[in-house]
């Protein structure tokens, strides 16, 4: 497989940096853009002493930062993976709408806009490839998590305009949509609504809250299966535009979206009890 240059967003833990491990043991140079200097300090120490340290470039990325952005985007790089993103919970008639426009800002509109410059250099080359970390949570829709749902989803739609409008110049795009794995992301997510939650005010039921906290946990899958397969597809020339991962998690999207067509307005979805 031919080497390429690969530059990785929210590197700094969980499925991104396993992935900018996987690819640098590979052979590819890899440059890991992660979002703080206590995560950089830390990565360096963990590669000083492996064979494939000099394959990775450690870059302090916050994608939301102009001076950041402007000095990633002096990159060249055949590979673009959007990994970068941020998630909030609680009831969405009662979450403060400023928690949702921040989450839509990292996964979507920060996203779009850190990619572009990107985008263009391989408009001019005729080649490249970008990537876009979404989630089966762009697919579906989970009780308490709908600012992180809404942001997926959104993503989703921009994804699937630039592959149309980018494949007559030669520009690659797919999306990579895990399911929940147990990379601390998720547990992260479900503690976030506490920081405004207050019993006494809101009429959401803290228990439910927490039972779909649960059922997430009890889902969650060891990261180490999904980074894998992010290492595998991200350097292939050809393969899907859609990659779900694990494969029950398509059959669970497909029966997802057939089910709404079918449930009534005053009907409850006994799935999400």
């Amino acid at each position: 497989m031919k080497k390429q240059t690969i530059f990785i967003t929210g590197a700094g833990s969980g499925l991104g940096k396993g992935t900018a491990i996987g690819l640098a043991q590979q052979g590819h140079k890899v440059i890991a853009a992660v979002h703080t200097w206590e995560q950089m300090s830390r990565f360096k120490e963990e590669i000083v002493d492996t064979d494939y340290n000099k394959q990775i470039e450690l870059i302090k990325i916050d994608i939301l930062d102009p001076i950041d952005r402007k000095r990633a985007w002096e990159y060249d790089v055949d590979i673009l993976v959007n990994n970068a993103g941020r998630a909030e919970t609680g009831p969405m008639a009662e979450i403060p709408v400023n928690y949702l426009r921040e989450v839509m800002e990292v996964n979507t509109f920060g996203t779009l806009e850190f990619s572009q410059p990107f985008i263009k250099k391989m408009v001019k080359k005729k080649k490249g490839k970008v990537i876009f970390l979404s989630s089966i949570a762009g697919l579906v829709t989970n009780p308490f998590l709908g600012a992180y749902n809404a942001s997926k989803h959104a993503l989703e739609a921009v994804v699937q305009c630039l592959r149309d409008e980018l494949q007559p110049f030669g520009v690659t795009v797919a999306t990579i949509n895990p399911g929940p794995f147990e990379t601390g992301f998720n547990d992260r997510a479900y503690d976030s609504y506490k920081q405004w939650f207050d019993e006494d005010v809101n009429f959401t039921s803290k228990k439910d809250i927490e039972k779909a906290a649960e059922q997430m946990g009890k889902m969650q899958l060891d990261p180490q299966i999904m980074i894998d397969k992010m290492v595998e597809i991200i350097p292939q020339e050809k393969h899907n535009f859609r990659i779900i991962h694990t494969e029950e998690f398509v059959a669970m999207c497909k029966e997802y979206q057939e089910r709404q067509y079918k449930i009534q307005t005053n009907e409850v979805d006994e799935s999400k009890k």
